[in-house]
């Protein structure tokens, strides 16, 4: 298997990864701007791109994720729950769906919250065993911190929401699990945000505040702390959804 993270615009960070025996590769959250990055990259490894996933629609940034698609020939997929936003098809993913990628295979854990089509990838690699190897987290849950809950307008509700994906999907994950988010420390995304751009489930636990909280303190203190919005937001989601 080969790994590789990109640190990318407004402290963004996309992924590229896959199976270099089989020629089979994943990119996610790719900005726009970067897909030459992942053609090359692509080449560089002599492997197909099979799946372009953005792991929500989003708000701080253009993707890059549906260019990178049309020219690879690869399917662009989001959550199921984004065809209740955007203007254009796309191959929807469900949660527990597994995608294969030669060896590598990916889990698709719905976790809204950040947003209502938010959802995490859980990977693993067949060759080193059944269990998974990392998670990458976009939105989620990141490095010291975890995603903003009002960009849907409805901050009490999705902070409630963003509790449950938390601890019903991603700290039941063995704790030595790496984690990789979509952002690091300047992102407006989340507040407090570690500049670090990986971490474990178990060190997580230990020390993101956001996550030793009772759903009604997490939903106080998220709540009461949010970020200014992104810069042009509403013309960034405006293009990202559009057809």
């Amino acid at each position: 298997m080969f790994f590789k993270q990109l640190p990318t615009k407004e402290s963004s960070l996309s992924y590229f990864f896959g199976c270099a025996g089989l020629g089979k590769a994943v990119a996610v959250d790719v900005v726009a701007g970067d897909e030459d990055w992942f053609v090359a990259q692509a080449k560089e490894a002599g492997v197909q791109i099979t799946h372009v996933i953005d792991t929500h629609v989003h708000a701080d940034h253009y993707s890059g994720g549906r260019e990178l698609a049309r020219r690879v020939g690869a399917p662009y997929c989001l959550h199921e729950a984004a065809r209740e936003m955007v203007a254009f098809d796309f191959e929807a993913l469900h949660d527990g769906q597994r995608l294969d990628v030669g060896n590598v295979k990916v889990q698709v854990l719905h976790t809204p919250g950040h947003t209502l089509d938010s959802m995490c990838l859980l990977v693993q690699d067949a060759r080193r065993g059944d269990a998974p190897w990392f998670v990458v987290t976009g939105d989620t849950l990141f490095v010291g911190a975890v995603g903003r809950p009002d960009l849907a307008g409805r901050e009490q509700e999705m902070a409630a929401t963003l509790w449950d994906s938390l601890h019903r999907k991603l700290l039941t994950l063995p704790t030595e699990l790496e984690i990789y988010p979509g952002h690091q420390a300047g992102s407006a995304c989340g507040a407090g945000l570690s500049g670090k751009p990986s971490s474990t489930i178990g060190f997580e636990k230990r020390f993101n505040p956001a996550l030793s909280l009772d759903k009604e303190s997490f939903v106080r203190e998220l709540t009461a702390h949010i970020p200014p919005r992104p810069v042009d937001m509403d013309r960034i989601v405006a293009a990202n959804i559009a057809a």
